[in-house]
C-alpha cells in the first residue's frame, strides 16, 4: 500500500484540472501541464483534490501508484508557483550573464560559451557569479541546471566551477612539498 498516493492532491484556488481519457491537464497563472497516465492507476477529480487509485493489487499498479501521485502534485505545484534551482560561479574571471534567449558563459576556457535558454526556461542573472533557473516544468528545471552545471563541473582543489547553491564540494589537499 502506497502511503504517498493514499493523500489526495490539493487544487488551489485559480488553478483547473481536466482529465480527458489518459491525459491529465493542468492550467494556471503559469502555464499550462499535462501528464499521460499509465494503465496501472486511475484519476478522479472531487472537491478540489485530483485522487490516485490503483487499478488492482499488482505489483506494477502500486509501484506506478505514489509515482502518479507526486507526478500530478508537480504538476499542480509547477503551474501555480513554479519551480526554482540556484547555481553558484566561483573562479577568477568566471561569470554569467542573460543576453535575451541566450546564457554567455565565461569559464576560464579560450571562448565564451553560448547557452540557448529552452522554451519554458527563465533564466535571470542577479549577480555575475549566480544563476537562477526557473519554470513550471520540474524535470525540465533540474535538467536545464543540470546542463549548465556540467559545462564547468566544480573541480575539488579549489573548488572552481559551477555548483548547486547548497551542494557542498569535498576538498582534496594538494601536494606536498
Amino acid at each position: 500500500m502506497s502511503r504517498v498516493g493514499k493523500h489526495p492532491v490539493p487544487v488551489p484556488k485559480g488553478v483547473t484540472v481536466e482529465i480527458a481519457g489518459r491525459t491529465l491537464t493542468a492550467k494556471g497563472k503559469l502555464g499550462q501541464g499535462s501528464l499521460t497516465l499509465v494503465d496501472e492507476v486511475a484519476a478522479r477529480v472531487e472537491d478540489g483534490k485530483v485522487w490516485i487509485t490503483p487499478r488492482g493489487d499488482s505489483r506494477p499498479a502500486q509501484t506506478m501508484w505514489g509515482t502518479t501521485r507526486s507526478l500530478v502534485n508537480n504538476l499542480v505545484k509547477g503551474v501555480t508557483d513554479g519551480f526554482s534551482v540556484n547555481l553558484e560561479i566561483s573562479g577568477v574571471g568566471y561569470r554569467a550573464q542573460a543576453q535575451g534567449n541566450t546564457l554567455v558563459l565565461q569559464l576560464g576556457y579560450s571562448h565564451e560559451i553560448r547557452y540557448p535558454i529552452p522554451a519554458g526556461i527563465k533564466i535571470t542573472t542577479e549577480r555575475p557569479t549566480l544563476i537562477n533557473v526557473q519554470g513550471a516544468n520540474r524535470q525540465q528545471v533540474g535538467q536545464v541546471a543540470a546542463e549548465i552545471r556540467r559545462l564547468r563541473p566544480p573541480e575539488p582543489y579549489k573548488g572552481k566551477g559551477i555548483k548547486y547553491e547548497n551542494e557542498r564540494i569535498l576538498r582534496k589537499e594538494g601536494k606536498k612539498k
